[in-house]
Formats: C-alpha cells, structure tokens, sequence
C-alpha cells in the first residue's frame, strides 16, 4: 500500500517504503516523554512513528497527528481509534498551528515529522516551517529526518541544529535533525 500511495503521489510521500524502527526509536530519544504535554506528528503515514510515540507517551500527553493523504489518514485513524488523548487531524502541516490551536493546543513541546522535505516544493516547506515555528515557540523541538544532508543548510537558515543523529541501519540510512526556533535577535 504504502508504495501505490507513492506511486500516486511522489512528492507528497517522498519515500518507496515506510520507516524502519532503527529510524523510529532514533526518532524519539530527543522527546522528553516525562514532560511533554503536547506531541504534534507530521505526515504519520503508516504509523512508523506514531507506534513508537504511543508506546511513550504518558496517557495525558496529547498527540495529534496531521495526515494529509487520505489512504493514510484511514489507516492512521485505525491505529490511533483506541488510543488515549490521541487526535488524527485531516489536513496539511502547512497549517499545524492553527489545527493543533482548533485542538485545544495552541503550543506543541515536540512536532516530530515524516515529511520528505527534499521534494516538497519550497514554498510549501517554508510555509510548514513558519507553522512549526509558532506552533513550538522558543522551547520546543523539530525532530525531523533526511536520508541526504542536502536540505540541511535550508534547515539552518530558518531554524539552530541542536543535534544531528545519523542511523546508519536504516534503509537507506539517515539523518535525523533536532530543531529549535531561532532566538528573535538572531531572526533580524
């Protein structure tokens, strides 16, 4: 299933299989479980991640996740049915803010995404950015990945690298970003 949706849409799937569970658990090491209030998942696809988060979270942490394929957003749905304090929203990270804020969440502690940024057009990748920075304000965190370090420096203009993991038993292997919104001074 997961290669039809990318066959049908290559941009917006940007991968031929899901996530591995090496790249999964690397995924959540930077999320502080213990204290996350609120979790946002971009792009949760067949629930790679989104299995790992809800073996984590506490049952009060609230996760929404934003799927915008609709094959995808049935399945995830599916998985999550059961799920305490779990929300699967309809819709396009490019407005995450305003989805997570129409949850009750106006501010998010981790947004972690499956988002192929390497072939989103960029607009759309500055428009996801923009909502990310507003939705994780100065405390949060970015967690996303690339198999390639070729979008890192568009990474670092609008957002400061706190670590770089890299999962070399991946396939293929990738990186995986931690981002924090940049200070408002270093903005201007």
């Amino acid at each position: 299933m997961f290669f039809l949706e990318y066959l049908r849409h290559p941009v917006r799937v940007g991968a031929i299989a899901p996530s591995g569970k090496p790249l999964a658990r690397k995924m959540m090491e930077p999320v502080d479980f213990e204290n996350a209030r609120v979790i946002v998942e971009y792009g949760p696809g067949t629930g790679a991640f989104t299995r790992e988060i809800l073996a984590r979270k506490r049952p009060e942490t609230r996760l929404i996740c934003i799927e915008q394929n609709d094959t995808f957003y049935r399945e995830i749905s599916d998985l999550c049915r059961d799920a305490e304090n779990v929300t699967v929203v309809h819709g396009s990270a490019e407005e995450a803010d305003a989805l997570a804020a129409a949850q009750g969440c106006p501010q998010a502690d981790a947004v972690i995404s499956g988002l192929p940024f390497t072939s989103l057009p960029r607009m759309v990748s500055l428009r996801i950015f923009g909502a990310t920075q507003r939705l994780i304000g100065d405390e949060g965190a970015f967690i996303t990945f690339q198999y390639t370090r070729v979008k890192e420096a568009f990474f670092l203009r609008h957002f400061s690298l706190v670590n770089r993991l890299r999962v070399k038993v991946n396939l293929p292997p990738a990186y995986v970003y931690v981002l924090k919104t940049k200070q408002k001074e270093a903005r201007a």
